[in-house]
């Protein structure tokens, strides 16, 4: 329904950041919550941040509370996740998601359109 596109993925140490994006095509981004997950190598896909149509009220993992930031700008339909304080269980491929409203759904199946994902290595 929608096409997601996430980058700026990359190789990085500890204690490092990065800013991950995410691209949505067509023009109901702004009447749609976002989401990030992230699955890990052998195991299952985590909620990462989520963040309604709006922008005003943002749900992160317990994981990554205090160090991870979610953010959009619907002018540009793209949603943002700025990671601070990086470890090697951040370790990753980072999932764009957008919901079917503008309220994050209880459930990721219930997210209606998925990125491609993008690659987070953290080193130790």
């Amino acid at each position: 329904q929608v096409q997601l596109v996430e980058s700026g993925g990359g190789l990085v140490q500890a204690g490092d950041s990065l800013r991950l994006s995410c691209v949505a095509s067509g023009r109901t981004f702004g009447s749609r919550a976002m989401g990030w997950f992230r699955q890990a190598p052998g195991k299952e896909r985590e909620f990462v941040a989520t963040i309604t149509s709006s922008g005003t009220s943002t749900y992160y993992g317990d994981s990554v509370k205090g160090r991870f930031t979610i953010s959009r700008d619907n002018a540009k339909n793209t949603v943002y996740l700025q990671m601070n304080s990086l470890t090697p269980e951040d370790t990753a491929v980072y999932y764009c998601a957008a919901a079917p409203g503008g309220t994050p759904p209880p459930r990721s199946s219930w997210y209606a359109s998925w990125g491609q994902g993008t690659q987070v290595t953290v080193s130790s």
